[in-house]
């Protein structure tokens, strides 16, 4: 008499023996068929190779015109031009961004206030209305005075040579990217675990110390995808300062083909020389979030 319900082994109608009759055992395993994937593949193809085909053979690109003029001394000084607009908007953008995003965050409600207010305005009005309202600052304003508040002034500037075409766009692009920069800040230091905080206050750890050692290098790595994004854009937004006649990439792109009327290639080398700046920028943000992301990944 046996004690398990298994049937015998070997028997008929029980489990069958290790090595008997392999190949009434064997599965034969089908990928699965995925045609219309394949369409779509090749279907992409063909448009990709027709576009390249086009460009090499359609005469309308004139290539010899965009060689002439990609690397002329007016358009490497119109990149000189986007990059300092760009560098010095995201610099003093985000530092003003950072400053906002703790006034956001801090436990003063007049702060939180007078920053959300901030970044409605700055974030609700086009960046191409600020940048001619900053242009015609000597027009509301003649001149700026230092001194006491609603009294005498000690000193006096002349606002129309204080802010030029170019203060105006830096000073317009960084006020802008300073509303989505505090936006961006305050996102990536609610990202942190408040208990992390308690814990570092409970050890005695000063508050500057928390912010910049346990904060700040955890926050980085959501800061760092979407202000990677607000830099390209700034970059490839700096093209609406042409309308202050400042000699930045696109305007003076603007002014090549309004000379020799080769419209499509002057805006080839435009579009060339944005591609390529941009693509240095992401490769910069992926080292810069490849060091931060270090102790998160394996």
């Amino acid at each position: 008499m046996t004690l398990t319900s298994d049937p015998p082994v070997g028997k008929t109608g029980g489990r069958p023996e290790t090595g008997a009759g392999p190949a009434a055992h064997e599965l034969t395993v089908v990928p699965v068929r995925r045609p219309w994937r394949w369409a779509a593949v090749a279907a992409t193809a063909v448009v990709l190779v027709q576009f390249g085909h086009g460009l090499v053979t359609n005469p309308g690109w004139e290539w010899d015109v965009f060689a002439q003029y990609f690397a002329s001394k007016a358009i490497l000084h119109a990149v000189w031009v986007t990059l300092q607009l760009t560098f010095h908007g995201t610099v003093l953008g985000f530092a003003l961004g950072v400053v906002l995003a703790f006034m956001r965050l801090s436990a003063s409600p007049f702060l939180r206030a007078v920053a959300f207010g901030y970044v409605w305005a700055f974030r609700s009005i086009p960046l191409i209305v600020q940048l001619l309202f900053w242009f015609n600052l000597a027009y509301l304003y003649g001149e700026l005075s230092i001194g006491i508040p609603f009294g005498p002034g000690f000193f006096a500037f002349d606002t129309v040579g204080l802010v030029g075409a170019m203060g105006a766009a830096v000073l317009g692009l960084a006020l802008h990217q300073a509303a989505y920069a505090a936006e961006i800040v305050r996102g990536g230091v609610l990202s942190v675990d408040g208990g992390q905080l308690e814990a570092a206050a409970a050890l005695g750890i000063p508050r500057l110390r928390r912010l910049r050692r346990i904060v700040l290098p955890q926050a980085m790595r959501s800061i760092l995808p979407n202000a990677a994004n607000e830099i390209v854009s700034l970059f490839k937004g700096t093209s609406i300062v042409s309308v202050m006649a400042i000699g930045e990439l696109f305007y003076q792109v603007q002014v090549v083909y309004g000379r020799t009327g080769r419209v499509v290639p002057l805006l080839m080398v435009a579009t060339v020389w944005y591609v390529l700046l941009t693509t240095a920028l992401s490769v910069v943000q992926h080292y810069v979030e490849r060091h931060y992301a270090k102790g998160s990944t394996r």
